[in-house]
């Protein structure tokens, strides 16, 4: 999230598309609720089902599943044809100025570069024209045609209200008036947030469907301001600090990049990462790289990591392929190319798509481990549960290993929130039974691995006996110790480089990231995370919820990443002199000599207001309307149909979903066809269950106890089902039995002048726990990822449905 949870309750206008905070984070839906009650704000939610926040929506529209780019790239065609544009946010803090390559273009729904052949895209032409002085060349008044402005006005021209309902189901008057709603607040007084979570990006053009609310966001001035931004809802109560300390394969913590095997030596890893301001005077924050980096390796291997071995870069492995996500994961699996696996807090049986390809994977392993607090259906994924596309029981050699884990409530440590917050807590319980707690299990594994290296030596068994392990206790690391470890400390007296004045001594821990170097004086083992454990003691453990201005910035309250900043560019809440766009709703401001304000300031306490561009972060020292290369599906979002549609690409009927995305060849073959499969079926979560935990708990099998689908009183009347009664459905990959619930919440759409069906399948079910046996959408899902994350399409796919008895004995 842009903006903390608590923020948004300063917004006027609040719109839900791809999620369903009312029924997936109702604790943090209460900020939407202050908003209708404190400020009047009005809520739109967008969405294929009349959901529980619909219920409390000032307006509702449906939205064909998989087709939210269109509605978007119309939104903002609608709001630049009716001058709805905060616009001097738009000249000054957006690239919509920059001049674009006369070689970038697009045509059949594909922009230049594409090798068919390659399933990829040549992105030289993606960038900005670039002047003799090496600054990219810009038009100030937005009138040449190569203009980003220019470009994206081109660009969205074709979405116009008829298209939108035609390729979403949206109705056009329905449509107009959410794009009036959103209008109003391009007015600096004015502002409006945005939600979402997974019903955006469990697609695989997922990346580009929150891209295009951010440009979206952009235009109105929303980024960066109270009440604003783009809110991402986090379904997992630290799956914020999943990605915050680089547990994804690519990633190294704090968003720091594992480098491939182009980046061979350090010299060349960074000279890719030197992020050249590309207009004068901007900071282009990312120039510190060295800092962080230098100082995450002298975390990583202390003494071992010196200037003469560039720090230990070679001990870091080096990337043959984009990324060893789950997905890639399955298909070595399934290639017989992974021995073993190791499963920590995770099920994938239930929660990864095509899940007779999983079988099928996890049967091939050598020996599977799952670390987990509850027995799951992974862990248990060979016994046969009448899946009927399961490997059989006896063929299956795999060695299963279960360690019982703590859960989060017998541990110590810090959550993430979705708002970057991280916040200490105690534990409740004392652990039951043989339960461990995660660090102390893979504390011993890793001490046990480490002496087989220092007896028996291997290829380069550097990288395992000089990683550091400085704990007072090798066998079992202290939260607190790892809390400290990631804040990071100096190694060495840390000095002013303008005045050689110590400003950390050595051995204390830094204040934050601003005081790291790339010179080996310092440690950090997740440089965002620099100042949340402080020689001042844990800042994460603060519960001081005083909030001067009343408006729930809680500075006090625990910490926030990074540097305890709340809102993320929030030098954009004010114009060029540093003045709030909203004097009612000052976030910071100039005062003629420095920066001050409600929030820590997203820019140098001393930066001239007029000469640094908001956006730090970026070479430009602006956002970006218009991406140089950096998203592998294209720098301006455009609409492209799922893997499984009922529609053909309206500009390219032979393009397949996204052209770019993640597909494996066997798995292209596995897709199904409307004719076939002419329903389209999304995946979604309830109230009351969390994931796949709950149904452990009688209680919550006994509120949601049954598998069922959701499916429209017209579908079940063309297919003679009953309410409550059994029914099939099928897809390509697979088929599950549920019960049948026939509600008025969902309703059919046209799209293309045919009628488009949609059934919902909620995911809680497996055949573990108390509740009933059954499968969810999984077992139908295919088995393709967003092109730039990876993140699987469980959103949006083709089913078919009939009455059917009970699922037959296998």
């Amino acid at each position: 999230m842009t903006n903390p949870w608590t923020d948004i309750k300063n917004t006027d206008l609040v719109i839900v598309m791809g999620g369903n905070a009312a029924e997936a984070h109702p604790c943090g839906f209460k900020w939407v609720t202050e908003a209708k009650a404190q400020r009047g704000a009005r809520l739109i939610v967008v969405d294929p089902r009349y959901t529980r926040t619909a219920s409390v929506a000032d307006y509702y529209a449906p939205i064909r599943p998989g087709s939210d780019i269109a509605f978007l790239m119309g939104a903002i065609r609608w709001c630049m044809e009716n001058d709805k544009v905060q616009w001097d946010y738009v000249r000054n803090y957006t690239n919509a100025s920059f001049l674009v390559r006369e070689d970038f273009g697009w045509s059949d729904g594909l922009f230049t570069g594409y090798d068919e052949e390659k399933r990829d895209y040549d992105k030289e032409s993606w960038d900005y024209q670039i002047g003799e002085d090496g600054y990219a060349l810009t038009d100030p008044t937005l009138q040449d045609p190569r203009c980003v402005w220019q470009m994206l006005r081109q660009h969205v021209d074709v979405y116009t209200p008829e298209f939108v309902e035609n390729i979403t189901g949206t109705p056009r008057d329905k449509f107009l008036d959410i794009c009036a709603m959103i209008g109003e607040c391009s007015a600096p007084d004015r502002t409006m947030t945005s939600m979402y979570a997974l019903g955006w990006t469990q697609h695989s053009k997922g990346a580009q469907n929150i891209r295009g609310m951010a440009m979206l966001q952009l235009i109105l001035g929303n980024i960066g301001v109270r009440g604003g931004g783009m809110n991402a809802l986090r379904g997992h109560s630290n799956i914020q600090g999943l990605t915050d300390i680089g547990l994804m394969s690519n990633l190294i913590p704090g968003y720091l990049n594992i480098p491939t095997e182009r980046e061979r030596d350090w010299e060349t890893y960074l000279s890719t990462r030197s992020f050249t301001p590309l207009r004068p005077g901007q900071t282009s924050y990312w120039q510190n790289y060295p800092n962080f980096m230098v100082s995450f390796l002298k975390a990583m291997w202390g003494d071992a990591a010196t200037e003469q071995n560039d720090w230990a870069f070679d001990y870091l492995p080096k990337l043959d392929v984009p990324a060893y996500d789950v997905l890639r994961m399955f298909e070595l699996m399934n290639n017989d190319r992974v021995n073993i696996y190791f499963c920590q807090g995770f099920n994938p049986m239930l929660s990864f798509p095509d899940r007779g390809k999983v079988t099928r994977g996890l049967s091939r392993l050598k020996l599977l481990v799952v670390m987990d607090p509850l027995s799951t259906e992974t862990s248990h994924f060979w016994q046969n549960h009448g899946a009927h596309n399961d490997v059989p029981t006896a063929e299956i050699q795999t060695e299963v290993l279960e360690l019982p884990t703590t859960c989060f409530a017998e541990d110590e440590g810090a959550l993430v929130n979705s708002g970057r917050w991280l916040q200490w807590h105690w534990p409740g319980a004392t652990p039951p039974g043989q339960a461990k707690h995660d660090t102390w299990i893979m504390a011993q594994i890793w001490t046990r691995v480490r002496d087989l290296y220092r007896s028996e030596g291997g290829a380069f068994p550097d990288p395992i006996v000089n990683l550091s392990w400085d704990y007072a206790d090798p066998g079992n690391p202290m939260p607190e110790e790892l809390a400290r470890e990631m804040n990071g400390r100096a190694l060495s007296d840390v000095t002013d480089p303008a005045t050689g004045a110590v400003i950390v001594q050595a051995g204390r821990q830094v204040s934050g990231f601003g005081q790291l170097r790339a010179d080996g004086t310092t440690m950090a083992g997740c440089w965002i995370y620099a100042g949340s454990w402080t020689e001042d003691g844990n800042m994460m453990a603060r519960r001081d919820n005083s909030d001067p201005d009343a408006t729930g910035m809680y500075l006090n309250w625990a910490f926030a990443w990074p540097a305890n900043r709340r809102v993320l560019y929030n030098r954009a809440s004010a114009d060029l002199q540093g003045r709030p766009w909203d004097a009612t709703r000052p976030l910071v401001q100039w005062n003629g000599e420095r920066w001050t304000g409600y929030d820590i300031p997203d820019i140098a306490p001393t930066a001239n207001p007029s000469e640094v561009g908001p956006f730090i972060m970026n070479q430009e020292g602006v956002s970006r309307l218009f991406t140089r290369g950096m998203m592998r599906d294209g720098p301006f979002p455009t609409h492209m149909e799922p893997f499984e549609s009922p529609m053909a690409n309206v500009f390219n009927p032979r393009m397949r979903g996204n052209p770019v995305a993640r597909m494996f060849a066997s798995d292209a073959a596995r897709l199904g066809s409307s004719e076939e499969f002419p329903l389209v079926a999304t995946s979604y979560r309830l109230t009351e269950h969390f994931h796949y935990w709950t149904k452990h708990n009688p209680v919550n099998a006994a509120l949601q106890p049954e598998f069922f689908v959701e499916i429209s009183e017209e579908l079940a009347a063309e297919r003679g089902i009953a309410k409550g009664g059994r029914v099939r459905v099928w897809g390509a990959r697979g088929q599950v039995w549920a019960k049948a619930v026939v509600t008025k919440r969902i309703r059919p759409l046209t799209c293309d002048g045919k009628t488009v069906h949609v059934v919902g399948i909620p995911l809680h079910w497996g055949f573990m726990g108390a509740a009933k046996k059954g499968w969810g959408p999984n077992s139908l899902t295919p088995f393709v990822g967003d092109a730039n994350v990876e993140t699987p399409e469980f959103k949006a796919f083709l089913v078919n449905i009939e009455p059917a008895a009970e699922e037959p004995v296998a």
